[in-house]
C-alpha cells in the first residue's frame, strides 16, 4: 500500500472512522488468521477478532509505516495465541459435537465458510508439510509468507536476530523442498500395484 495512503488510514483509524477500522480488518486479518491456523490455534477466528481488539487498542499509540503495523499484529497475534495455550493447558478438555457425522443425517447442517476454504487437498497437504518443520521454521515461513513481513521485522516479532530468521527461513524452504521431492517419489509407488 502507497505509504500516504496506509498513514491516512492509520490516522483515519485512530479517529475510530468505522470505514478505516473495517479497511484495516480486512487488509489484514485474512494474514493474522492463516497464521495462528497455522500455529495449531483452537479457535483462529476468534483469536483474530482479539488481535484486532488489541491492536484497535493499541492505534492510538502506533507510530510507523506498514510493515510495523503488520509486526504489531503479528506481535500480539503471538501474545495471544500464548494466552490460549495456558488457558487450553489448565482446561480439561471437552469432547465437541461432531457435526461432520450428523452432516448427511440432518439436512440444515452446511459446511462453514472454513471448512470450504480449507477442505482442498492442497491446503491440507500444506498444512501438514508446515506442521513437520520444526516451530522456529515454520514460524519463520508463516511470517514472511502469510504475513508478508520483512526479515527484519519478523526478527522483531520473534525475538531473534536478522541472521537468525534468515537462516531458518533457508532451512525451512529447505526442508519442505526434501519433503516435496519425497512426496513426488513415493506417489508413484504407492499408485502402483
Amino acid at each position: 500500500m502507497d505509504p500516504d495512503a496506509f498513514a491516512a488510514l492509520v490516522a483515519a483509524g485512530r479517529r475510530e472512522d468505522p470505514a478505516a477500522l473495517s479497511e484495516l480488518w480486512c487488509r489484514y486479518a485474512p494474514a493474522v488468521t492463516a497464521f495462528v491456523r497455522g500455529k495449531g490455534s483452537a479457535q483462529p477466528e476468534e483469536l483474530t477478532s482479539e488481535v484486532f481488539l488489541g491492536l484497535f487498542r493499541e492505534l492510538p499509540r502506533f507510530t510507523g509505516d506498514e510493515s510495523g503495523f503488520k509486526a504489531l499484529a503479528f506481535t500480539i497475534a503471538r501474545r495471544r495465541l500464548i494466552d490460549e495455550r495456558r488457558r487450553r493447558d489448565r482446561t480439561l478438555q471437552a469432547v465437541g459435537w461432531d457435526h461432520a457425522l450428523d452432516h448427511d443425517l440432518d439436512g440444515r447442517a452446511a459446511p462453514s465458510a472454513e471448512e470450504t476454504a480449507i477442505g482442498t487437498l492442497g491446503s491440507l497437504e500444506a498444512r501438514e508439510l508446515l506442521q513437520r518443520l520444526a516451530p522456529d521454521q515454520r514460524d519463520v515461513l508463516l511470517l514472511r509468507i502469510f504475513g508478508d513481513l520483512p526479515v527484519d521485522e519478523v526478527a522483531r516479532v520473534l525475538g531473534k536476530r536478522p541472521g537468525a530468521v534468515k537462516a531458518l527461513q533457508r532451512r525451512g524452504l529447505e526442508s519442505l523442498r526434501r519433503m516435496l521431492a519425497e512426496e513426488k517419489v513415493r506417489l508413484p509407488r504407492e499408485v502402483t500395484p
